[in-house]
C-alpha cells in the first residue's frame, strides 16, 4: 500500500480543510517564479508564461503538434486570438524579449531612434563595440589605435546608451554573438539583432534573428516587430560526432546541400540523436553559419549541453527554470530533413561563396581541377563562428602536436579570441602561449579580418592566392579586399592543421608532415575541452550599465563630424514618376559587400551621406561586365555608380536597379537600402531577394519588387526608360506593371509581384517606415 509522509499527509489534510470550506487553492504558474533574463539586468525576467499562454490559444486554433520554433514564434505573438497563420505567407507581429547591436550598425539604429522621440528602450537592449577594430600588428595596440581612431564614434554610442537606457560592451569586450551567449541568450527566448549572424543564440534555444536597424527601432519603441510567417527545415541528426569532424562540418554540408538561398523564408530546426553529441558552443557554430543559407534564423531544443554552458557561465537559475519549461523548449512530431553526422567527414568550402562544400578528401583532386592555389599563405581562426574555449583548446592540441616534431606554422596564422573572458581564460590556461609559441599573431577581441578589417600586408591587390578561415563568409573580396583572394571556410581544426602544412591539398586525417627530425608523423584527431575545467575567467571587466541619472546624460555628435551625421526624414510619396533612367543591371550575385562594401568604410556607418558613396560600388554592370561604371542617361558620360545616382537626384530624377537572383545576401547592414533611399532611388526590381534586405528596404521607403516570371529580368535593357505602373492603386497581392521602353522605341509591359502588406504600404506612402513612426508619436504628444 502507498503510504504517504507525514509531511505529507499534513499537507494532504490541509487542503482538505481549504476546499471543505470552499477555499479552492490556485494552481501554481510556470510565471509565478521570477528569474532575471541575464545576471545584469536584475529587472527584466524571463516570460514563460505568455508562451505558455500563447500557445494555449494556438493549440486550439491549430490543432495540430507544433514544432519548436512554431512554439517559440508563435510564444511571442502580439494577438494570438487575431493573428493570421498561414506558414509562408502570413506577417507575423511579434514581442521580442531584447534587442543586440554591433557598434558598425548601432550607430545608424540608435540615430533612428533618437529621431522617434522615445526617451527609453521598451525592451532590454545592448550595443557591442566589435567591427570597428582592425587587425594589423596584434591584439593590444590594435585595441588601442581603434579606440584612438574611432574615439567620437564610441564616446557617440557610449553617451547614447547611457542616455535612452541602453547596455554598453566597450571596444575589446569581444564579439556581439558570443558576448551574447555568454551572458544574455536563454533558451525559449526571442531576439532581434542587427547583424546577420545573431542565429548564434540558437546555440542556446533562442529564436534570434538579424534584422535592419529600423525593426530594430520598431521594437526599442515598443511597436511590434513584423515578419512572415517562416517555413521549417527539419534537420535530423543521427549518429554521433568525433575525431576530426566538427559541428561546423555539419553546416558546411548543410550549405552545400541547401545552397545560400535554400533556406530563405526558413526556419532550420535540428534534432535527433546526433544533437546529442554536439557541445552547447559547437550548436552555436551551426545556427551561426545557418545565415550563410539564407534562414531566418537557425535553433536547437533545449538540451543538458546547454543546461551545462549556463551553469558555468553563471546562469544555473535560468538551467533550473528552463529545466522546468522543457515541454516547450523541444518540438512536436514535426517535418523531418535527414543528415546523418556519422556519414561525414570534414569540409573545405569555397571559394567566393560559402556553399560550395568539399570534402576535405576530394580538396585536392578539387584544387588541381580549378585551378586553386596550393600555397595556404594565412590560416585565420576564431570570429563570431568559431571561438569557443572548446574551439581553441582543439586547435591548440594539434599545435602542442606540431611542436613536439619540432614545427611551427608554415603559414601565417591568426587568432581572434571570441570576447575577453575567452581571451582571458585561454590566457590562463595556456592555449595563448602555445599559439604564440608556433609563430600566431593574436588578435584583439572582434571581428577582425572576418568582415574585412584586416590591414593585409603580405600580398597585393590583384594576386591570386589561398586563405583559410573558420569564419562563415567568403565572398570576392570580403576579408582583405582583394578580388583575386582564393578563401576557404573551414573547422578550426582543419584550418591548424593546414596552416602548419602551408598546403591546401593536405588531408590530415590521411597524410603525413615531416617534422624536425626528418621523420614523418601524422596528426592525431584534436581533443579539447567543451567548458574549462577551473571556470571561465572573466577578464577585464568591459561593461557599462546604463546610469541611473540618464536626464543630465548629452548625447555626443559634433555637427562638423565626418564620421557621425544626424538623420533628416525621407520625402514622401508623391505620386508616379515616369521615364525613370535604369541606374545600374546588375550581373549575377550582389551580396550587401556588393552594395554597401564593408572594411575601410565602417568607419562613415553613422554619417549617410558619406558612406552612401561606396553605393553599389562593387556591382557588376551588365552592360559592360565592369564595377562602378555607369552610363549617365541624361549626359551619356560614364561614371560611378553613386556619382550618377546623386546627379539624377540633385536633378529631380527618380531612378531603379534591377537585380538578379538573391539579391541583397549576405550582411544585414541595412546602409545597402538606406543608401539608395538617399541617392533618390524609387525602386530595386529582382528575380528575387534575400529576406533581411528586402524588410530593410521596405522600411526605408523603397519599393521592393519582382519579376513574375524571373526570365523577365533579361528583357530589360541598361539603358532602358522605365515606368512603374499601378501605384496610385497599390494593395497588398496586386501585380504592378513594369514598362520598359527600349532605345529601338519599342517596349515591353512586364509584371511585377511584390509582397508589401497594408502596414509596409504605409510605410512607402509616408516616406519611410521611421517617418510614419515620428508622425504617429508627434500626433499622440498633441493629443495627450
Amino acid at each position: 500500500m502507498l503510504k504517504l509522509s507525514n509531511k505529507s499527509a499534513t499537507a494532504l489534510r490541509a487542503a482538505q480543510r481549504q476546499l471543505a470550506a470552499g477555499m479552492a487553492t490556485a494552481t501554481p504558474r510556470i510565471g509565478d517564479t521570477k528569474v532575471p533574463m541575464s545576471l545584469l539586468e536584475k529587472d527584466a525576467f524571463i516570460n514563460y508564461q505568455r508562451i505558455e499562454d500563447n500557445l494555449a490559444i494556438i493549440r486550439e486554433r491549430l490543432q495540430r503538434p507544433l514544432t519548436l520554433s512554431e512554439k517559440i514564434v508563435y510564444g511571442h505573438l502580439d494577438d494570438p486570438h487575431g493573428q493570421d497563420i498561414v506558414r509562408g505567407t502570413s506577417y507575423l507581429k511579434l514581442r521580442p524579449d531584447r534587442v543586440a547591436c554591433q557598434d558598425a550598425t548601432a550607430q545608424m539604429a540608435l540615430l533612428q531612434f533618437m529621431s522617434a522621440g522615445m526617451d527609453t528602450a521598451a525592451v532590454p537592449t545592448t550595443v557591442h563595440c566589435d567591427h570597428l577594430i582592425e587587425a594589423q600588428v596584434g591584439g593590444t595596440k590594435d585595441l588601442q589605435r581603434a579606440i584612438n581612431i574611432n574615439k567620437e564614434v564610441y564616446d557617440f554610442l557610449a553617451t547614447a546608451t547611457a542616455k535612452y537606457g541602453l547596455g554598453f560592451w566597450k571596444p575589446g569586450s569581444g564579439i556581439i554573438h558570443q558576448i551574447i551567449l555568454e551572458n544574455y541568450a536563454f533558451p525559449g527566448g526571442l531576439m532581434i539583432g542587427t547583424d546577420s549572424h545573431t542565429p548564434n543564440a540558437g546555440g542556446l534555444g533562442m529564436v534570434a534573428c538579424g534584422v535592419g536597424g529600423a525593426d530594430a527601432v520598431d521594437v526599442m519603441a515598443d511597436i511590434p516587430w513584423e515578419l512572415k510567417c517562416p517555413k521549417v527545415i527539419g534537420v535530423k541528426l543521427t549518429g554521433k560526432i568525433g575525431g576530426w569532424t566538427t559541428p561546423k562540418d555539419v553546416i558546411l554540408k548543410v550549405a552545400g546541400i541547401l545552397t545560400v538561398k535554400g533556406g530563405t523564408g526558413a526556419i532550420v530546426e535540428y534534432f535527433g540523436p546526433g544533437v546529442e553529441s554536439l557541445s552547447c558552443t559547437g550548436m552555436a557554430t551551426i545556427c551561426n553559419m545557418g545565415a550563410e543559407i539564407g534562414a531566418t534564423t537557425s535553433l536547437f531544443p533545449y538540451n543538458p549541453r546547454m543546461a551545462d554552458y549556463l551553469k558555468a557561465t553563471k546562469r544555473g537559475d535560468i538551467a533550473a527554470y528552463a529545466n522546468r519549461f522543457q515541454h516547450n523548449l523541444q518540438a512536436d512530431k514535426g517535418a523531418e530533413y535527414d543528415q546523418n553526422l556519422s556519414e561525414l567527414e570534414p569540409h573545405l568550402n569555397g571559394p567566393f561563396t560559402p556553399d560550395l562544400a568539399t570534402p576535405i578528401s576530394k580538396v585536392a583532386e578539387e584544387a588541381k581541377k580549378n585551378d586553386w592555389p596550393e600555397d595556404v599563405r594565412v590560416g585565420l581562426i576564431g570570429s563570431c563562428t568559431n571561438s569557443s574555449y572548446e574551439d581553441m583548446t582543439r586547435s591548440a592540441s594539434i599545435v602542442k602536436q606540431a611542436k613536439a616534431h619540432g614545427l611551427d606554422f608554415k603559414s601565417k596564422f591568426t587568432v581572434t579570441p571570441g570576447s575577453e573572458q575567452v581571451r582571458a581564460t585561454i590566457a590562463r590556461d595556456g592555449q595563448i602561449e602555445d599559439f604564440e609559441g608556433a609563430g600566431a599573431i593574436v588578435l584583439a577581441n572582434a571581428c577582425g579580418p572576418c568582415i574585412g578589417q584586416w590591414d593585409r600586408q603580405d600580398v597585393k591587390k590583384g594576386e591570386k592566392n589561398t586563405i583559410v578561415t573558420s569564419y562563415n563568409r567568403n565572398f570576392t573580396g570580403r576579408n582583405d579586399a582583394n578580388p583575386a583572394t582564393h578563401a576557404f571556410v573551414a573547422s578550426p581544426d582543419i584550418t591548424t592543421a593546414l596552416a602548419f602544412a602551408g598546403k591546401l591539398s593536405f588531408n590530415p586525417l590521411t597524410d603525413t608532415l615531416i617534422g624536425a627530425d626528418g621523420k614523418p608523423f601524422k596528426f592525431e584527431a584534436p581533443s579539447g575541452y567543451e567548458l574549462p575545467p577551473r571556470g571561465y575567467d572573466p577578464g577585464e571587466n568591459t561593461f557599462q550599465p546604463p546610469p541611473e541619472d540618464r536626464a543630465s546624460v548629452n548625447v555626443a555628435v559634433d555637427p562638423k563630424s565626418d564620421r557621425l551625421q544626424l538623420l533628416q526624414p525621407f520625402q514622401v510619396w508623391t505620386g508616379a514618376p515616369t521615364d525613370l533612367p535604369i541606374l545600374i543591371k546588375a550581373k549575377g550575385k550582389c551580396t550587401t559587400d556588393h552594395i554597401s562594401a564593408g572594411g575601410p568604410w565602417l568607419k562613415y556607418r553613422g554619417h549617410l551621406e558619406n558612406i552612401s558613396q561606396n553605393c553599389l560600388i562593387g556591382a557588376i554592370n551588365i552592360e559592360n561586365n565592369e564595377a562602378n561604371k555607369v552610363k549617365n542617361q541624361v549626359t551619356g558620360e560614364y561614371g560611378g555608380v553613386p556619382q550618377t545616382a546623386a546627379y539624377y537626384r540633385d536633378r529631380g530624377i527618380k531612378w531603379v536597379v534591377i537585380g538578379d537572383h538573391n539579391y541583397g545576401e549576405g550582411s544585414s547592414r541595412e546602409h545597402a537600402a538606406l543608401e539608395p533611399r538617399f541617392l533618390g532611388g524609387l525602386a530595386i526590381i529582382t528575380r528575387s531577394f534575400a529576406r533581411i534586405h528586402e524588410t530593410n528596404l521596405k522600411k526605408q521607403g523603397m519599393l521592393a519588387l519582382t519579376f513574375v516570371d524571373p526570365a523577365d529580368y533579361d528583357k530589360v535593357q541598361p539603358n532602358d526608360k522605365v515606368d512603374i505602373v499601378g501605384l496610385d492603386t497599390f494593395a497588398p497581392g496586386k501585380n504592378l506593371t513594369l514598362v520598359a521602353k527600349h532605345e529601338d522605341g519599342t517596349k515591353d509591359e512586364i509584371p511585377l509581384a511584390h509582397t508589401f502588406n497594408e502596414g509596409q504600404i504605409e510605410w512607402f506612402k509616408a516616406g519611410s517606415a521611421l517617418n510614419l513612426m515620428a508622425a504617429k508619436a508627434k500626433a499622440k504628444a498633441a493629443s495627450a
